[in-house]
């Protein structure tokens, strides 16, 4: 067994990549007070806010480091939808992104609620929903999505247990958005900055 460094300024993650490789049973969907609304051409700025909102936790940064023209070229695609987690009175608490760019594929591009939902039942009904979203695509072989170490501690255990199966690990290695200004310097306190 080995250690490899990361350099100062850095973070690593291990990356799993897991598959779903035909449509699952339909489920009775569970209930929710929560709803899902479609963004058919998101602005830059409002996409980015839920992205933050949702993802700081966790370090997403990837969208951040996108200008406006490349951003909206991904967001506006007809080929990827994306849904706004909302409550009843609008307030949007979690973001669903499917890729379908890939002719017979689709990728959870990002799929997360605000930490103050975490572990009230509602990730059970969002994937409910976005494998129906997923699989009524026609033509649809394969929905994919991958997971790293520094996503909520329960998230790779939740993707298998919602149906898909592992079948690739990688590590990834990258600025700390932190550092770079991206993400605020006290966003994921669980991960330690090291300069």
């Amino acid at each position: 067994m080995s250690f490899t460094p990361i350099a100062k300024g850095e973070v690593g993650a291990i990356v799993t990549s897991l598959e779903m490789r035909s449509r699952p049973s339909l489920r009775p969907l569970p209930s929710s007070d929560l709803r899902l609304e479609r963004w058919p051409n998101p602005t830059a700025n409002k996409y980015r806010a839920l992205f933050r909102r949702v993802g700081e936790p966790w370090l997403w940064f990837s969208r951040l480091t996108l200008d406006d023209a490349d951003l909206l070229r991904i967001i506006q695609d007809p080929q990827v939808r994306i849904w706004a987690v909302t409550d009843r009175s609008g307030v949007e608490l979690g973001i669903v992104e499917l890729d379908f760019r890939v002719a017979g594929e689709c990728e959870i591009a990002f799929f997360g609620l605000v930490p103050e939902l975490a572990g009230m039942g509602y990730g059970k009904w969002l994937m409910a929903m976005t494998l129906q979203f997923a699989w009524s695509e026609p033509g649809m072989e394969r929905l994919w999505v991958h997971t790293c170490t520094l996503d909520a501690p329960g998230a790779l255990n939740f993707y298998i247990k919602s149906g898909f199966t592992p079948y690739q690990r990688q590590v990834e290695t990258f600025a700390d958005p932190r550092l770079i200004g991206l993400i605020p310097p006290n966003a994921a306190p669980q991960i330690p900055l090291i300069t």
